[in-house]
Protein backbone atom coordinates (compact mmCIF):
# COMPACT_ATOMS: atom_id res chain seq x y z
CA UNK A 1 0.00 0.00 0.00
CA UNK A 2 1.31 3.78 -1.07
CA UNK A 3 1.88 5.74 1.77
CA UNK A 4 1.10 8.64 0.50
CA UNK A 5 -2.62 7.54 0.35
CA UNK A 6 -2.47 6.74 3.84
CA UNK A 7 -0.87 10.20 4.26
CA UNK A 8 -2.09 13.00 2.75
CA UNK A 9 -2.94 15.53 5.13
CA UNK A 10 -5.31 18.99 5.22
CA UNK A 11 -5.55 21.38 7.37
CA UNK A 12 -8.17 21.63 9.29
CA UNK A 13 -10.88 24.87 9.57
CA UNK A 14 -12.42 25.89 12.20
CA UNK A 15 -15.27 28.57 12.10
CA UNK A 16 -15.48 31.46 15.02
CA UNK A 17 -18.25 30.69 17.51
CA UNK A 18 -21.33 31.68 16.34
CA UNK A 19 -20.29 31.16 12.57
CA UNK A 20 -21.33 28.09 10.78
CA UNK A 21 -19.07 26.19 7.76
CA UNK A 22 -21.66 27.66 5.84
CA UNK A 23 -21.03 31.16 6.23
CA UNK A 24 -17.03 31.21 6.28
CA UNK A 25 -17.26 29.26 2.73
CA UNK A 26 -19.26 31.69 1.57
CA UNK A 27 -17.02 34.67 2.13
CA UNK A 28 -14.20 32.65 0.70
CA UNK A 29 -12.39 32.06 4.17
CA UNK A 30 -10.87 29.55 6.71
CA UNK A 31 -11.88 30.64 10.69
CA UNK A 32 -12.55 34.14 9.36
CA UNK A 33 -9.11 35.03 8.99
CA UNK A 34 -9.07 35.58 5.12
CA UNK A 35 -6.49 33.66 3.82
CA UNK A 36 -5.70 33.10 0.92
CA UNK A 37 -7.16 29.87 -1.15
CA UNK A 38 -3.66 28.26 -1.33
CA UNK A 39 -2.93 27.37 2.42
CA UNK A 40 0.42 27.58 3.57
CA UNK A 41 1.02 23.84 4.28
CA UNK A 42 5.12 24.70 5.36
CA UNK A 43 5.46 21.16 6.54
CA UNK A 44 6.70 18.74 3.65
CA UNK A 45 7.66 15.10 3.49
CA UNK A 46 9.98 13.86 0.50
CA UNK A 47 10.74 10.70 -1.33
CA UNK A 48 13.81 11.54 -3.20
CA UNK A 49 14.62 9.26 -6.11
CA UNK A 50 17.14 6.46 -5.90
CA UNK A 51 20.20 8.72 -6.80
CA UNK A 52 19.01 11.78 -4.37
CA UNK A 53 18.90 13.62 -7.19
CA UNK A 54 15.33 14.97 -7.01
CA UNK A 55 12.14 14.59 -5.20
CA UNK A 56 10.04 11.56 -6.39
CA UNK A 57 7.16 12.12 -4.36
CA UNK A 58 6.11 14.31 -2.07
CA UNK A 59 4.21 11.77 0.40
CA UNK A 60 2.80 14.85 2.95
CA UNK A 61 1.89 17.99 3.40
CA UNK A 62 0.74 20.02 6.33
CA UNK A 63 0.67 23.05 8.46
CA UNK A 64 1.42 20.96 12.05
CA UNK A 65 5.25 19.95 12.69
CA UNK A 66 3.98 17.65 15.26
CA UNK A 67 1.98 16.05 12.32
CA UNK A 68 4.71 16.61 9.66
CA UNK A 69 7.21 14.47 12.10
CA UNK A 70 4.23 11.46 12.37
CA UNK A 71 3.86 10.84 8.84
CA UNK A 72 8.03 12.04 8.17
CA UNK A 73 8.08 8.82 11.08
CA UNK A 74 5.69 6.48 9.43
CA UNK A 75 7.70 6.94 5.51
CA UNK A 76 10.95 5.96 7.35
CA UNK A 77 8.95 2.66 8.36
CA UNK A 78 7.68 2.03 5.17
CA UNK A 79 10.81 3.20 3.22
CA UNK A 80 13.49 2.11 5.52
CA UNK A 81 15.75 1.65 2.27
CA UNK A 82 14.93 5.00 0.68
CA UNK A 83 16.01 8.87 1.55
CA UNK A 84 13.62 10.70 3.12
CA UNK A 85 13.32 14.38 4.05
CA UNK A 86 11.17 16.46 6.54
CA UNK A 87 11.15 19.68 5.04
CA UNK A 88 9.80 23.35 6.82
CA UNK A 89 9.59 25.73 3.93
CA UNK A 90 12.55 25.82 2.24
CA UNK A 91 15.01 24.22 5.37
CA UNK A 92 15.20 20.36 5.71
CA UNK A 93 14.26 19.83 9.62
CA UNK A 94 15.30 15.75 9.54
CA UNK A 95 16.61 12.81 6.85
CA UNK A 96 16.60 9.27 7.18
CA UNK A 97 19.71 7.56 5.06
CA UNK A 98 19.34 4.72 4.49
CA UNK A 99 22.83 2.68 5.73
CA UNK A 100 25.07 1.89 2.68
CA UNK A 101 27.67 -0.45 2.62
Amino acid sequence: MAIAANLRLHALRFAPAGESDDDSRRRGTASGRGTADGEDLPYKVELWNETRVHVEQVLAVTVNGSIGYAAYYAATREHPDRYITLRHKNRIVSRWNEARH
